[in-house]
């Protein structure tokens, strides 16, 4: 069974930084390429970032993530994660990670085949 699980979400106010980490099992984690999407309250589901399988690889970032956000990971923990630096208020939202044997399925699709429970993120005025 596949389990997704992030963690590191929190309160903070506009302009600090927050890392997001999702640790994954139940898959070959090396094998699959990984993802962050976020919920906004009223809002669908959007695509954040991904990253293809080899660490180190190719990442992708929406527009509203370049230049602040960083997608990495660590096949050797089986973990991906999401730096975020200068939060805007207009970030709060639950992040959720994401999983698919295919980058294109996450960073074009935006339909991967698993998801974690996802963790919330509030930034403050």
């Amino acid at each position: 069974q596949v389990q997704l699980v992030e963690s590191g979400g929190g309160l903070v106010q506009a302009g600090d930084s927050l890392r997001l980490s999702c640790v994954a099992s139940g898959l070959t984690f090396s094998t699959y390429a990984m993802g962050w999407f976020r919920q906004a309250p009223g809002k669908e589901r959007e695509f954040v970032a991904g990253i293809i399988r080899r660490g180190g690889g190719s990442q992708l970032y929406a527009d509203s993530a370049k230049g602040r956000f960083t997608i990495s990971r660590d096949n050797a923990k089986s973990t991906v994660y999401l730096q975020m630096n200068s939060l805007k208020p207009e970030d709060t939202a639950v992040y959720y990670c994401a999983a698919d044997a295919t980058f294109h399925q996450i960073v074009e699709i935006h339909n991967p085949t698993y998801w974690g429970q996802g963790t919330q993120v509030t930034v403050s005025t």
